[in-house]
């Protein structure tokens, strides 16, 4: 018997036929050469929109924890202009690497993703971990200010060393700041999302909480949106199930099964690896020439595209193995 009331009350309440808003993070491409390619991304940031999936670039999938201040200027410019004037993305605002006043670095950042005509989305800081709910909520509001629109992100240091779960009075107050609308939530923790859904639904509804579960991709069931680093590999597959699940078609639960199965196959540990694996299996389907990544990341094992393999299999794809 289900213990926790949060987990009861949306074990009951699937929300069907409910209209998914859906973003890819964006995959950054190597050449063989080691130099980013530039046409393949943004071939795939064009097919990513094509599908009516919003785009999100210098993530943690694009390598933004690598990257320097000029590559992430230049892979917004890439982005305006494979997308065209007027078409909204996401962009990771990420200070880790830099040296300076959080709030006015932070600013920065969105002052550069704004310019370009993306939507900020705030990686969190080891300068904050360790405050209290009220000063990092204090800190938040003074970077957000007169923005139009900004998102939250909560990420598990499974993922990265600067990654932070918030306490539930840091979350109730990022939803107080009008300018925040909305949280990436990527704890990997069912239960925990469930209560950040059961707070937005009380305290503001109009927020969004994205999952960032690419273990538990069917919470848009229950009232969650995405960004995922898994929707890269195949965003329209993604767009098709959402689709599936709006209309309520019983064909959505298949789709989404398989588009599981390669979730927890890349999502394994060490998680960073994922990276690795979106690579192979981009090249495995045709969509870009190399497997090759930065080369600070994790590589997966040489057997990896075997197993992908079958991932593309269930989804239909040919494959170029």
């Amino acid at each position: 018997m289900l213990q926790n009331p949060t987990i009861e009350a949306f074990s009951k309440r699937l929300q069907l036929r409910r209209r998914v808003w859906g973003i890819a993070a964006a995959l950054l491409p190597y050449e063989a050469s080691g130099k980013v390619d530039v046409e393949a991304f943004q071939r795939h940031l064009v097919a990513t929109h094509q599908v009516h999936l919003t785009n999100a670039v210098n993530m943690d999938t694009g390598y933004v924890n690598f990257l320097s201040e000029t590559e992430k200027r230049d892979v917004m410019r890439w982005t305006r202009h494979a997308l065209g004037e007027g078409v909204s993305f996401v962009a990771g605002a990420y200070i880790e690497n830099l040296e300076g006043d959080v709030v006015a670095l932070y600013r920065q950042q969105l002052n550069r993703i704004t310019e370009a005509g993306g939507v900020p989305i705030l990686f969190p800081t080891t300068r904050l971990h360790g405050k209290s709910a009220k000063q990092k909520v204090a800190t938040y509001q003074a970077i957000c200010r007169e923005y139009p629109q900004v998102f939250g992100f909560e990420l598990s240091p499974r993922f990265a060393p600067n990654g932070e779960i918030f306490d539930e009075s840091t979350v109730r107050g990022l939803m107080d700041i009008p300018e925040m609308k909305g949280l990436k939530h990527s704890s990997l923790d069912r239960v925990l999302e469930f209560e950040r859904l059961a707070l937005r639904d009380t305290h503001r509804p109009d927020f969004r909480i994205f999952t960032g579960n690419d273990l538990g991709i069917n919470m848009i069931e229950y009232g969650s949106d995405y960004l995922l680093g898994l929707a890269t590999f195949a965003p329209e597959k993604f767009a098709e199930r959402d689709q599936l699940w709006e209309t309520g078609d019983p064909r959505y639960y298949a789709l989404s099964d398989a588009l599981q199965h390669l979730g927890n196959v890349a999502f394994r540990e060490p998680i960073p690896a994922y990276k690795h694996s979106a690579a192979v299996f981009l090249h495995l389907t045709g969509r870009i020439a190399t497997d090759v990544t930065h080369p600070k990341n994790l590589r997966r094992p040489p057997w990896e595209a075997e197993m992908l393999q079958d991932c593309a299999r269930r989804l239909c794809y040919p494959s170029t193995l």
